[in-house]
């Protein structure tokens, strides 16, 4: 007979006991992870009622390969651009959890008598809740669509990434194994080095490489690309010092910009359950039953502070954040709960040799309770505000709710904060180029040129040739370009700020040439960099165009392929929609448009120009088919099915601005969302609210009415005006105020 390796005796174990459990869970409804910790733990070593894993050294392995593909699946659902869309209050809830539960898990572990280190990752575990639990459950109660899901998902998101820099920052305090400021910023400023340059440089080439490629790329290669894409990226992560699960995560994290993303998602979801589901079951593996009975009484502690902490660090950031009482608590109810990346967590704990055998168990146990509970916690969540609202003091409700309105601000973008922050990211995303560009020629070039071809001053002047060309485009960007230059030219014509314009612009000049300084030093003498330097300075003002024209074909094709994706979907719209002499296209609203603030049905678009509009995106919402009371508003992407000519007309009309009625509004004013309540004596008594004239009074927009009790949103504009109702105007506060002031004095 034939010796079979026991990695394979294993694995058919492994994925026996895995497929078995798998449908005895989808049998009874529950989520799959915790079937595979169950068959992990049957064929474990610690119970001899089945056959057991041989070697666990291999498994581990395997389980290693699952956590790769576990963080490249989910850098695909990622993508850069979800963080940025992700609202203000999301990351706000994200980061109060992350604090709180950090410092809660490490003082519950100090006061269990724990080590440090076992209490400092305990906060870790306790502080990153389970997307995979969460999204399951919103599912089955079927609560996707209400408003605070949308939150609960941006807190996920903004989670993700703060694991990401969990991992890494862990790592760093297991091998000093001590908590050194230094050490941690030295970290974090690591962190975010190699994530710009890899995120712009698999921006830059791995979209066009599969553009140019995809003619030849079926299912099977376009899978084996991918793949081989994140293991290089692995490696490469792994070289430079992070984990190799980071090293998956970006990569995932960059296809999830090109077009092939949802291809690829797709492709590799049946490797990602595979290798998943060894991970999961080797989680199982490592864990002693009789362990976690020893530590029933911490298991129970750590369950009560994760439920209990999670959900007050949510609630109390969604509060923080203006977001109301009921969806606070209904997002603290939703995310009381740790999961894969807790795992993940553990287990670097165990690789490091830096925490104890039993917390990896004690964190899979409290993940399993709190898994159960995550259900009915989202089930009983609105009983509970229910009840919470009962017994606050009215006082208390009425403050939370002028908070939470208060908190719906829209700022107007100053000239002023435009140019600052082009400054800002030049400089961040310039300076990360360069200096990558420089150690790279120092580390690599220098040493090949010299081994290679030639040693000595003139391989180094060779190195340094070759790496200014290459520096050439973003020096220029660095120190010339001006991405907001109408902004800063409205700024200029105001006399009183050239001096500052001046000073930004002579900073940018003088950190690009310390930059050059900086390329020279590493070659040679200070005295030498500086002539040098000088003469370096002189060529590039020579050659400023060639090296402009250079620079924006960089730039559009950096542009071009970060947009791609969302342009071949707005192709596959277009093409579905368009079966006859008609197109779809869309058209941002500008805030000093003629239409903000108006309904369709007052604009009359169909009648006036002939096109229909079909879909309004306002953030991350999209409105499919808007009905005739939807109003439009500042920055709405609207899209317009119509012919050339009809669509071209309807372009002049929503681009026409406003009509200004006094030199004072030619300055940008505040808008907030502001209550006004109409008195015996007001001027608005009894009139309905298209004879009242609060929209030319306020230059504002009537959002809501509390009557009788009632809250009337986006209300009928024949509504009558009775006494004691309050409403609610996003306007400038001044002219609300001044309209207020006019009681009694135009009533009759």
């Amino acid at each position: 007979m034939a010796h079979l390796p026991h990695l394979v005796t294993d694995l058919g174990l492994i994925l026996g006991a895995a497929g078995i459990m798998t449908l005895l869970f989808k049998k009874l409804k529950q989520p799959l992870v915790l079937g595979y910790i169950i068959a992990g733990i049957l064929v474990g070593p610690h119970i001899a009622l089945f056959p057991s894993i041989i070697e666990i050294e291999n498994i581990n392995i395997w389980a290693e390969i699952g956590v790769i593909f576990l963080l490249f699946s989910l850098g695909l659902e990622f993508s850069f651009k979800k963080l940025v869309k992700v609202g203000g209050a999301s990351s706000i809830m994200a980061l109060v959890e992350v604090v709180v539960m950090l410092l809660l898990g490490y003082l519950a572990g100090k006061l269990m008598g724990w080590s440090t280190m076992d209490s400092i990752f305990l906060g870790g575990i306790l502080s990153i809740s389970s997307t995979t639990i969460i999204i399951r459950a919103f599912d089955e109660l079927g609560v996707k669509s209400q408003r605070f899901a949308g939150l609960v998902f941006g807190v996920l998101i903004v989670e993700d990434l703060v694991a990401i820099l969990l991992m890494v920052l862990l790592s760093t305090l297991a091998v000093s194994q001590q908590f050194a400021g230094s050490e941690m910023l030295a970290a974090v400023l690591k962190l975010a080095f190699f994530l710009i340059v890899w995120f712009l440089a698999g921006i830059f080439l791995i979209p066009t490489f599969l553009k140019r490629a995809s003619k030849l790329m079926n299912d099977e290669t376009l899978l084996i690309v991918s793949i081989a894409l994140c293991l290089l990226m692995v490696i490469l992560a792994a070289q430079v010092g992070f984990s190799p699960a980071l090293g998956a995560f970006i990569m995932g994290s960059i296809l999830a910009e090109t077009t092939k993303a949802e291809k690829i998602e797709h492709l590799i979801t049946s490797v990602k359950d595979l290798f998943g589901a060894i991970f999961f079951v080797s989680v199982g593996i490592l864990i002693d039953p009789a362990m976690i009975v020893t530590y029933a009484g911490p298991i129970a502690i750590i369950t009560v502070v994760t439920l209990v902490g999670k959900f007050l660090s949510i609630a109390g950031g969604g509060l923080i954040a203006g977001q109301g009482l009921k969806t606070s608590i209904q997002s603290g109810m939703s995310v009381s709960q740790i999961g894969e990346f807790s795992f993940i967590i553990a287990t670097l704990g165990l690789t490091l040799n830096v925490t104890s055998d039993f917390l990896y168990p004690v964190a899979v146990a409290v993940s399993a309770i709190t898994t159960f509970t995550t259900p009915y916690m989202i089930r009983f969540s609105e009983p509970l505000y229910r009840s919470v609202e009962a017994v606050l003091p009215a006082r208390w409700i009425a403050s939370l709710n002028e908070y939470s309105s208060g908190a719906q601000t829209i700022n107007t973008t100053s000239d002023w904060k435009l140019v600052l922050r082009s400054y800002a990211i030049n400089l961040v995303v310039y300076s990360v180029i360069i200096i990558a560009i420089v150690l790279l020629s120092a580390q690599y070039l220098n040493p090949f040129i010299s081994e290679t071809f030639m040693n000595g001053n003139m391989g180094d002047l060779v190195t340094t040739a070759i790496t200014l060309v290459s520096m050439a485009p973003f020096l220029w960007a660095l120190a010339v370009h001006h991405p907001q230059e109408e902004a800063q030219g409205r700024i200029w014509a105001n006399r009183n700020y050239r001096s500052l314009i001046i000073v930004l612009e002579f900073a940018r000049i003088v950190i690009a040439i310390l930059y050059i300084g900086f390329l020279l030093h590493q070659f040679f003498s200070v005295q030498v960099a500086i002539l040098v330097g000088l003469v370096i300075i002189a060529l590039m003002g020579v050659f400023s165009k060639r090296i402009q024209s250079f620079y924006i074909k960089i730039e559009n094709r950096f542009m071009s392929n970060l947009n791609e994706r969302e342009r071949s979907e707005a192709r596959k719209l277009h093409h579905t929609l368009t079966p006859w002499n008609v197109h779809l296209t869309s058209f941002e609203v500008p805030a000093t448009s003629v239409v903000v603030g108006r309904t369709l049905v007052e604009l009359q678009i169909r009648e006036k120009f002939g096109v229909n509009v079909a879909v309004i995106e306002r953030g991350e919402r999209t409105l499919m088919a808007p009905t005739r009371h939807e109003r439009v508003l500042p920055n709405d992407k609207v899209y317009i099915f119509g012919t050339d000519e009809q669509i071209a007309s309807f372009k002049e009309f929503i681009e026409a601005e406003a009509t200004r009625t006094s030199d004072d509004e030619l300055e940008k004013e505040e808008i907030k969302l502001q209550g006004l309540m109409v008195s015996s004596d007001s001027v608005l008594l009894h009139k309905t609210i298209r004879q009242s004239g609060v929209r030319e009074k306020t230059k504002g927009l009537i959002v809501g009415i509390e009557k009788n009790g009632q809250r009337i949103l986006n209300p009928d504009s024949e509504l009558v005006f009775e006494e004691g109702d309050l409403l609610w105007i996003v306007g400038s506060p001044w002219r609300i105020k001044q309209l207020e002031a006019t009681k009694g004095k135009e009533h009759v």
